[in-house]
């Protein structure tokens, strides 16, 4: 009995098909072929609808509240857009901000993006926030510190998030009263903590943070429809909160 000659449809080097095996279909054009299907999935897996107008806002937006540089890939991912495009967007608006001598600048350090005081500006920056230790907290430092308070230890990015804008001004403000103060690192991230002091305590006039208002379970996640709950509580805290 004579063995019929391979059939060069199949390819003998190809280790996932045995040609001796009468379950495979030589002509089946399934066999070595990759589903186009996936290779979409994947690259909707990157990216999502999004206006090309609103790419260079909500890059912007995202460079609000970052306190750390960011990585590009990161920023595309937030935006939905391919890393790529984010790059080239980051780069334009580099050149913007520096054509129009905006008070801030985008730099690129670290591995990634973030804005800064332009440093001709850092004078009145300066000024500005020694300035605030003599008056009385403004309503969004009083908001950011609730959020650590009742968060603590907390990320920057995550107390930006809950809160929606960029809190490092809030922040440097609340370091300088001592009213928080940076409590170690997340683990994973590396993003500093922070935490409340014993000076806040002092000044709210409160022996422990148990004693705070029961606002704490309204601040788990980022809820932009916070209830009035919400602001009842944190009423309440500026009402406690005396700041001479």
């Amino acid at each position: 009995m004579s063995t019929p000659p391979p059939d060069p449809s199949v390819n003998p080097a190809d280790p996932s098909v045995n040609p001796a095996d009468p379950s495979v279909n030589p002509a089946d054009p399934s066999v070595n072929s990759v589903d186009p299907r996936e290779t979409i999935d994947d690259e909707r897996a990157e990216t999502v609808e999004i206006d090309p107008q609103d790419v260079a806002p909500a890059i912007e937006a995202v460079l609000l509240v970052v306190d750390t540089p960011t990585a590009t890939v990161d920023i595309a991912r937030a935006v939905g857009v391919p890393q790529d495009v984010a790059s080239e967007v980051l780069q334009q608006l580099q050149s913007e901000y520096d054509e129009q001598g905006r008070g801030f600048q985008l730099r690129e350090a670290a591995g990634g993006w973030r804005l800064y005081t332009r440093e001709q500006y850092a004078g009145p920056v300066e000024r500005f926030v020694l300035d605030g230790q003599k008056t009385r907290l403004t309503q969004a430092a009083l908001e950011t510190l609730a959020v650590i308070a009742y968060r603590q230890p907390v990320t920057r990015a995550r107390v930006s998030a809950i809160r929606g804008v960029n809190v490092d001004g809030v922040v440097r403000t609340l370091l300088l009263r001592e009213l928080i103060e940076e409590s170690g690192h997340e683990e994973g991230s590396g993003g500093g903590l922070l935490s409340t002091t014993a000076l806040f305590l002092e000044k709210i006039g409160l022996p422990s943070l148990q004693d705070l208002p029961p606002i704490a379970p309204l601040l788990p996640d980022v809820d932009p429809q916070m209830d009035e709950r919400l602001e009842t509580g944190l009423a309440e805290l500026t009402e406690m909160t005396e700041m001479d």
